[in-house]
């Protein structure tokens, strides 16, 4: 049940409003010169180590954000969701997408039922044809294999399994697997993007996977009956048979298009799109890609942070901390935004899907049983890749307004460059940059600074940092 008291109206919350003001008298710089402190903001689960010591705060402000954590029953509130409660209030349903990537054996309950099973009914039912695809057994309506794939979706159809993809593509294993085999993903409704996704393509050559859980979501029913026409055209309507399948609930319309509704993929209305990567919305586009045997271990991982966030203490809990600290940034300090800077090339469409993920999830200005809120809730979220990002919008980062940042980094690169006779490989300047700047950022530059280094002096007003800029640092260890 819905709380009737506003988690501002709670002692932690007014604890947080006057230590804010006690923090913003503190330089950044003060808080990092502070060993133990910094000590303590670094956690590490499972490869991922979360460094937080750049972040405006102190162990004190964590006890308080744990104890607004806990004002807001987020323990238990974790619990609900795990078990299968109906915690989207507004729609009356669960919220199990957690259960997407449970192991077999797990239970997972929704309305009394163990969901575990039907999921990976599913899931097998995937890995058999994107297998028969891939091996060239399930083929098109002229007997050739079908070696590209184009996925009609959009919103969490299409942002999640894209930012899956284009992480995947680099990966040694991944891309080995993927050999000869062609992905592409089909959202605006915009001709131009359909005229794109066909460029190169043949229809005999070409499986299209419909993505829409209703089969009525206007965009996507629009793109698939162009392609429907496009592969109609030169094949002929009953080839749309071979060459079309679907991720939906709703058999009768699936079959009315065309498409054989034994080569419908389920997936339930527990899983809000824009967490269904892990769903056959994501998992059978991604499996005829690159073979179910790589998605799986993605699935694995997904699991693992689920279980981590389950069960972790706040204190050591990465998911949990990564919320106080955007709680504190925008509901206390008042900063709007936030930028998702990956210094890795494979992780460019990253910052896209978590626009959907976050801005989604907290974009409403009113509390879970419909009271306007007087504070505010969600935040901006925007990013490039480094380094391309330092040569577009870091200027405003480093001195013109506060935007917290989470730099993410890759330690093992997907793909190595040495060359003879360089200083530095290219990973290792890409490194460079991913530690530099939290702390340039962090540090900031005085004019006194700038003075000792001899700038001239009708220029260091346009260098100067003087103000605080905080950040997250990710360093991730792959392989």
């Amino acid at each position: 049940m819905a709380s009737s008291t506003l988690i501002c109206e709670t002692q932690p919350w007014k604890d947080l409003k006057s230590h804010v003001e006690d923090i913003k008298k503190t330089h950044l710089r003060e808080l990092l010169g502070d060993t133990d402190r910094c000590k303590s903001m670094v956690v590490d689960f499972d490869g991922i180590t979360l460094d937080y010591s750049r972040q405006r705060a102190t162990p004190g402000t964590m006890d308080k954000l744990y104890n607004l954590a806990e004002a807001a029953h987020l323990k238990e509130k974790i619990d609900r969701m795990f078990n299968g409660e109906h915690i989207n209030s507004s729609e009356n349903r669960s919220v199990l997408h957690v259960a997407l990537r449970a192991p077999r054996d797990a239970v997972m309950q929704s309305d009394g039922k163990n969901v575990v099973p039907d999921v990976w009914n599913v899931l097998d039912k995937i890995k058999d044809f994107s297998e028969r695809v891939r091996n060239g057994s399930w083929v098109g309506a002229t007997g050739k294999a079908l070696t590209d794939v184009i996925s009609v979706g959009i919103g969490g159809s299409f942002l999640g399994p894209l930012f899956v993809h284009t992480a995947l593509q680099t990966d040694p294993e991944a891309s080995k697997c993927a050999t000869g085999r062609q992905l592409r993903f089909l959202a605006n409704v915009d001709p131009i993007d359909v005229a794109r996704n066909i460029a190169g393509l043949k229809p005999e050559t070409t499986l299209v996977v419909v993505v829409s859980k209703t089969f009525t979501t206007a965009e996507t029913m629009l793109n698939a009956r162009t392609l429907r026409a496009w592969i109609s055209k030169e094949l002929g309507p009953s080839a749309v048979a071979k060459h079309m399948v679907a991720v939906s609930t709703n058999l009768t319309l699936v079959e009315k298009f065309g498409i054989d509704p034994n080569n419908a993929f389920a997936f339930w209305d527990w899983v809000g799109g824009r967490y269904s990567v892990c769903s056959a919305v994501g998992v059978l586009p991604l499996s005829l890609q690159y073979g179910f045997t790589v998605v799986d271990k993605f699935l694995k991982g997904a699991s693992s942070i689920d279980q981590h966030f389950y069960s972790a203490p706040f204190e050591k809990n990465l998911p949990v901390l990564l919320g106080l600290l955007s709680v504190w940034n925008v509901s206390f300090f008042g900063y709007p935004a936030r930028a998702i800077l990956p210094y890795s090339q494979a992780l460019e469409k990253f910052a896209p899907h978590i626009q959907q993920v976050s801005m989604e999830s907290n974009g409403k200005g009113v509390s879970i049983d419909g009271k306007p809120l007087p504070f505010e809730t969600g935040e901006i979220d925007f990013g490039e890749p480094g380094t391309n990002g330092q040569h577009s919008f870091y200027q405003l980062i480093h001195q013109g307004r506060v935007i917290p940042c989470d730099f993410i980094g890759v330690v093992k690169s997907q793909q190595p460059v040495y060359l003879e006779g360089e200083v530095v490989n290219n990973h290792d300047e890409l490194m460079s940059n991913f530690f530099a700047q939290p702390d340039a950022l962090a540090y900031g530059k005085t004019p006194e600074e700038l003075q000792k280094e001899n700038v001239q002096q009708h220029l260091i007003p346009h260098k100067v940092n003087p103000q605080t800029y905080y950040s997250i640092a990710l360093p991730i260890t792959t392989g």
